[in-house]
């Protein structure tokens, strides 16, 4: 799956931002779509995740209640809603694929990447 993200940038605390990932590929009986960001000097770190073909979905307990995940089938995206942004969500956004039914909130167990879009939150 070739993931490319988009829709990152500098933003101020309070604002909302909307993220994409157009993926495309071989499709999967299962897959599961999910962001992760990583902040200089951290790990990398699962914010939500959707089941592309049910629609079910996971979130870090950070972005519950701030950030929703959805998708398009039409267009083959995942979008990232991201609302009363703030300083430390500041990171490099990931979006990863998983060809699998199981959610689960490690990098490792995600097969494909796309190449990250940058997200500042000033404050």
């Amino acid at each position: 799956v070739q993931l490319v993200e988009s829709g990152g940038g500098l933003v101020q605390a309070g604002d909302s931002l909307r993220l994409s990932c157009a993926h495309s590929g071989r499709t999967a009986n299962h897959l599961i779509l999910a962001w992760f960001r990583q902040a200089p000097g951290k790990e990398r770190e699962f914010v939500a995740a959707i089941r592309w073909i049910e629609g079910d979905t996971d979130y870090a307990n950070f972005a519950k209640g701030r950030f929703t995940i959805s998708g398009d089938n039409a267009k083959n995206t995942v979008y990232l809603q991201m609302n009363s942004l703030k300083p430390e969500d500041t990171a490099v956004y990931y979006c990863a694929a998983r060809r699998d039914y199981v959610f689960v909130n490690t990098q490792h167990n995600y097969d494909d990447w796309g190449q990250g879009t940058q997200v500042t939150v000033s404050s």
